[in-house]
């Protein structure tokens, strides 16, 4: 059985604050902060299951050919990390399959009553396609926002009752699309996974937040989290696809735009792939950089024989602030 509690706005960020702080101070308290062992290249861990956040910057990389095809095999020895032009040396690598603590932002507007059965089923199927070991959780929306907890626990990995959360309210008002994600990046913050993303499906318009496209883009750019997209605009006249492309490109992430209902499973589906078709490089910055600077990155990757490779990433990270956060937990 779902147990499904509610939180709206200011409430629960205020609620939420307080809690994160809690943590972070039980962190410290626990675990002095040490920098944590990193992965090796086999994707073994030495890090005990509680750590403090250090300034590692995880990245996840998407790699194809000429032809959209994913690309395999290859090896931490295969990729340049450039900040501003300076090669950063790579500290943790590990190949596809990583696991990921993902959150799913459902528009919940009175437009979108038509489209949520639909919804829920391809929910459901992002789930059964995802790695075992994701974790995840439901943040509905229209005027308010809710974070829907599932058998008392903040995230689960059971397809069918996060389909459940997606139905556990009914579909009215307007949209506040960048409240909600400003929600789904805070409660990510207790994930385990140092992976980390979010998978809107909303027809990008915003009628109804309190915070702004600009803050929430700073936010997500913050948070090393990279930002999928579904737009189901319908040519709805307050429909905005032009703010889930923007989410999207600035994070790592891909935005779509399916023609009908019934492309919304296959495009879970190629999310829930390009997810764990990812490798995830890490490193440490080598030089200090300001918490509200932005430091732009570029990526590159070779391998001689396989011709000219494509390389999706984040343009850019800001410094981790010391955010209060829940333990982090590398995975293995």
């Amino acid at each position: 059985m779902i147990n499904m509690v509610r939180f709206n706005g200011s409430k629960f960020l205020l609620r939420s604050a307080f809690a994160l702080l809690f943590l972070s101070l039980a962190c410290i308290l626990i675990d002095p902060p040490t920098l944590p062992a990193q992965s090796d290249s086999t994707g073994s861990s030495s890090a005990p299951a509680l750590t403090t956040r250090t300034e590692l910057v995880v990245l996840p990389v998407s790699v194809t050919d000429r032809n959209g095809n994913f690309v395999s095999g290859l090896d931490s020895q295969s990729f340049r990390v450039y900040e501003k032009g300076r090669l950063q040396e790579i500290t943790s690598f590990q190949d596809s399959d990583t696991p990921v603590t993902a959150g799913l932002i459902v528009d919940h507007s009175r437009s979108m009553g038509p489209k949520l059965a639909e919804v829920a089923a391809a929910v459901s199927t992002l789930v059964q396609s995802s790695n075992p070991r994701d974790e995840m959780f439901v943040v509905d929306f229209n005027d308010d926002v809710s974070v829907e907890l599932l058998n008392g626990m903040p995230f689960s990995n059971d397809a069918q009752e996060l389909a459940k959360a997606v139905s556990a309210i009914r579909a009215r008002g307007r949209t506040a699309l960048y409240d909600a994600v400003a929600q789904g990046l805070l409660h990510l913050r207790l994930g385990h996974w140092d992976k980390k993303s979010l998978i809107i499906i909303s027809d990008g318009g915003d009628n109804a937040s309190r915070q702004t496209f600009s803050q929430v883009l700073t936010l997500a750019q913050r948070s090393q989290v990279s930002i999928y997209s579904v737009g189901l605009a319908d040519g709805d006249e307050e429909s905005n696809p032009g703010v889930l492309r923007r989410l999207s490109k600035a994070t790592g992430g891909i935005a779509f735009f399916p023609t009908s209902l019934q492309d919304v499973a296959n495009i879970s589906r190629e999310i829930a792939r390009d997810l764990r078709e990812q490798y995830t490089l890490g490193f440490v910055p080598s030089e200090t950089a300001a918490s509200d600077s932005f430091r732009p990155l570029i990526v590159r990757v070779s391998d001689p024989g396989r011709g000219k490779l494509q390389v999706r990433t984040r343009p850019g990270y800001f410094k981790q602030e010391g955010a209060p956060g829940g333990p982090t937990k590398h995975a293995s």
